[in-house]
């Protein structure tokens, strides 16, 4: 037996986990676990931070598109092309298209490394609160952002004057 090939399949974005569901049942009830053998929605890992929280979520690499890895032939292409929310298979042709090995290599490994880069929910230029340190309820803009150090640059008004203050991330928040 052999382990199959990976396939991208379109589906209606933002219902990845519903075609994923489906699938599965399909797969489930028409008995063809031995030609469809693994669904896979591609994810990535971010750093989040909102709310004053710092938080690791799974974000959608690739909206709108799910990885099967099966087998195959007329009846397994039949029965995943006409399931309920698959659009169909990312072909060149009207034949589906295995991807590469390498490209489902990086994919997969992408899935499983942690997050280096953190996300944030303020950009520069934006209104931002202190909800940490000795400014704690000052008020001021962003004038840069430092996501390796995790460290924002924000101008505050200190004494009638503008003065720049790096602060911590975790220690700002969008108003």
């Amino acid at each position: 037996m052999s382990d199959g090939q990976w396939y991208l399949l379109y589906v209606s974005s933002g219902h990845e986990e519903q075609a994923r569901r489906n699938l599965e049942q399909r797969i489930k009830y028409m008995d063809i676990g031995g030609e469809v053998l693994e669904i896979i929605i591609p994810t990535t890992k971010e750093i989040e931070i909102k709310g004053g929280k710092r938080r690791t979520v799974n974000r959608k690499a690739f909206p709108g598109y799910i990885m099967v890895r099966m087998e195959l032939n007329e009846h397994s292409w039949d029965i995943v092309r006409n399931t309920p929310g698959v659009v169909g298979f990312v072909s060149a042709g009207t034949k589906p298209v295995p991807l590469a090995p390498e490209e489902t290599e990086r994919i997969l490994q992408r899935m499983e490394e942690t997050p280096s880069e953190v996300k944030t929910t303020f950009k520069k230029g934006e209104s931002v609160r202190v909800t940490d340190g000795p400014f704690i309820d000052f008020i001021g803009k962003v004038s840069e952002i430092n996501l390796s150090k995790g460290k924002v640059t924000v101008l505050l008004s200190l004494f009638g004057r503008e003065t720049q203050v790096e602060l911590d991330l975790l220690g700002v928040e969008k108003i």
